[in-house]
């Protein structure tokens, strides 16, 4: 049988050819053989592309079982990095779900935990993700304040990216603030 690793590559390769039933399948086998080596962390993060697996079918319900038993898994270890990556693919869910409170509040808990280990770019990422669900729910305010944090954490701004910072700027000198 093959290594825990390489079925986690394999896992990797194939959700990004967007096999995902295939890739869910192997992500399982990898997980039952880091659970079998002892290695629980690991295990947790195989149920997390689990979910993710399951969100990209659209299976939310299922990504959810799968990501908060993993949540479980990061909280209960004091994994506050693997936590909090965890919390911004849960609120990735619940957006999708159109739960806008649940996954403000995993986007700002998982934000929380970023600042606090120190993880510059997943901070500016979440918080990202939380000023686009602001503004898609109409708090275009509150979205163009969150979405300044994000971007100034950000590094290799996209197009699109750049082009909101700088309107960002522009709001922010009109608005004096």
């Amino acid at each position: 049988m093959s290594s825990a690793q390489e079925l986690q590559d394999q896992g990797v390769k194939l959700f990004g050819q967007k096999e995902y039933e295939a890739a869910a399948r192997t992500f399982g086998q990898a997980m039952e053989q880091y659970e079998a080596d002892g290695n629980k962390a690991v295990a947790a993060e195989m149920q997390v592309n689990i979910g993710l697996v399951h969100r990209a079918l659209g299976e939310h319900q299922q990504a959810l079982d799968a990501m908060q038993a993993a949540l479980h898994t990061f909280q209960s270890s004091g994994d506050k990095l693997h936590t909090a990556m965890t919390l911004g693919n849960i609120g990735g869910v619940y957006a999708a779900l159109g739960d806008k409170e649940q996954a403000y509040n995993c986007y700002r808990n998982a934000a929380d935990l970023f600042d606090e280990v120190g993880e510059k770019k997943m901070h500016g990422e979440t918080m990202v993700a939380m000023a686009s669900l602001q503004v898609r729910d109409g708090k275009l305010s509150a979205g163009a304040d969150t979405y300044a944090v994000g971007l100034d954490e950000l590094d290799n701004l996209t197009a699109g990216q750049k082009l909101l910072k700088g309107l960002i700027g522009v709001r922010k000198k009109i608005l004096g603030s």
